[in-house]
């Protein structure tokens, strides 16, 4: 159990110093406008409550995907297909971010070198 607040503890510190980053603040209010977006269709168009709308689009862009939710209509159906594409790039996309800043993921030279060029500009 110790090991579990540690982690909480660095993740949260991690998303702290990375909304100092200019990139990483604008994918995190990416990555929060489409889990609102999602939210919000999903709440209005199928009629769910907006907890589980909520949950759909976190299961859904995560891809774990339980199956106890599923749109009806349509117009549900063509904006997961579509909602799927785009979020999941976004998601992905924040997670490694954030994996970089909780030490998880090693960032590539490449990306080392532009953060020291801009640093010195």
């Amino acid at each position: 159990m110790p090991a579990f607040f540690i982690l909480f503890y660095r993740f949260l510190k991690s998303l702290w110093h990375g909304l100092q980053d200019k990139d990483f603040r604008a994918l995190f209010y990416w990555v929060l406008g489409i889990l609102v977006l999602g939210t919000w269709f999903y709440s209005k168009v199928e009629g769910w409550r907006v907890l589980d709308s909520l949950y759909f689009t976190i299961i859904t862009l995560t891809t774990v995907g339980y199956g106890d939710f599923s749109p009806k209509t349509d117009a549900g159906k063509i904006f997961t297909m579509i909602y799927i594409f785009v979020g999941l790039g976004l998601l992905s996309g924040f997670i490694i971010l954030l994996g970089e800043r909780m030490g998880f993921i090693k960032p590539d030279s490449k990306q080392i070198e532009e953060k020291q060029g801009e640093e010195q500009k």
